[in-house]
């Protein structure tokens, strides 16, 4: 219990950029004063929080305003895509203060893979200057279907020769940090939940569109995760907006040449930038955009339908790509759909948080477990 209202006052400074007093913190919580007096002393002992300035209130006594300290811990993240592999290092709110990325190997040696990941984490660690004992973790964004529980990936499309392979355990043992394995989109979802400009939203949408596509879920601050860790695939709409299916279909229509045909997935990304060239000038090119962006608005429409969520978040790493185009067609789909609009708003927005949105939600995975108040914890074994 103890655990859990330290975790519950962290979140609750964590969420209020300015700072918070004891006061406002007894009062946001529930807790009373004397268990938020000791925890918050507890966790200034730690260097965890920090008293950043006074707040006036009335004619009585300044009250003191606790904020994070950023560089008290970090988390690393490391985002396994078929198209390339990305690692960073961020602080305790999230941002990103160094990172690497490098093209995915095509050979399937998937030992090597994993071997060249944990170097990756160990230069980054090196170069950036973290003090290791600060560093609470590695959080690991893979393709799914995964197995959650037990850390494997399992034969992710477009990665040939993976199979069954234990690599949370196996990047755990090589890096000597303790890590967790969870989708890409729930890892994007946890990301735009922790860092990004959706803090807020206790019922958020994440629209992935990377190589392949997905929706991450918050329902009530809860992240949706499923029984084996992999909700958030999206059957049919998720194969008709792969990167591979975009560009197989402009090839297929004349609008590519054959030297796009896609072998793998770094074809596939290349083929798109120079589709989201050509939509610019071109109706036909402009045309499949449009198909997609319709297919994808229909879908988000539903599941935000479904799920009852005040924000839907687009993002992932061939999300910017095609923003400008995609973006004016689903918000007003979003607008006009009388299920999200009549009970409350609905906010449409890309991520702030960039390219590298699912290895930021890696090592947000790491942080949400160590820090946010998780009410299982509250079970008894």
């Amino acid at each position: 219990m103890g655990d859990f209202n330290e975790s519950v006052i962290l979140d609750a400074i964590r969420r209020h950029g300015t700072g918070l007093s004891r006061v406002e913190l007894a009062t946001a919580t529930g807790l009373s004063a004397q268990t938020v007096s000791n925890i918050t002393r507890r966790l200034l002992d730690q260097g965890v929080v920090r008293e950043s300035g006074k707040q006036n209130v009335g004619s009585g006594k300044p009250r003191t305003l606790l904020e994070i300290v950023p560089a008290s811990r970090y988390a690393l993240g490391v985002h396994l895509d078929p198209a390339l592999i990305t690692c960073v290092l961020v602080d305790l709110l999230g941002t990103v203060l160094a990172e690497r990325s490098r093209a995915t190997p095509a050979d399937g040696d998937t030992d090597r893979i994993a071997a060249d990941m944990a170097a990756s984490v160990a230069t980054i660690v090196a170069e950036s200057g973290a003090d290791r004992e600060r560093i609470l973790g590695l959080g690991i964004a893979a393709p799914g279907p995964i197995d959650a529980a037990a850390g494997w990936v399992i034969d992710p499309p477009e990665m040939q020769g993976w199979g069954r392979y234990p690599l949370r355990d196996r990047l755990s043992e090589a890096t000597g940090f303790p890590a967790v394995l969870d989708k890409d989109v729930t890892a994007a979802v946890v990301a735009e939940h922790w860092a990004g400009s959706a803090g807020d939203s206790g019922n958020l949408l994440f629209f992935y569109f990377g190589t392949g596509s997905g929706m991450g879920l918050v329902v009530d601050d809860t992240v949706l995760r499923g029984v084996s860790g992999n909700a958030g695939e999206v059957g049919g709409l998720g194969a008709g907006c792969s990167t591979r299916a975009l560009v197989e279909e402009a090839v297929a229509l004349g609008v590519l040449g054959a030297e796009y045909t896609v072998t793998n997935p770094a074809d596939a990304q290349r083929g798109l930038e120079r589709l989201a060239e050509l939509a610019e000038d071109d109706a036909q090119a402009g045309g499949i955009l449009e198909r997609l962006a319709i297919r994808i608005g229909r879908g988000v429409c539903a599941a935000a339908t479904l799920l009852d969520v005040d924000t839907i978040v687009f993002g992932g790493p061939t999300w910017h790509v095609l923003a400008h185009r995609l973006l004016p067609v689903i918000e007003p789909m979003v607008a006009s759909s009388p299920f999200i609009k009549a009970p409350h708003p609905t906010t449409v927005a890309s991520t702030v948080l960039g390219v590298n949105v699912a290895a930021v939600g890696a090592a947000s995975l790491v942080l949400d477990s160590a820090l946010s108040a998780q009410p299982r914890a509250l079970l008894l074994k």
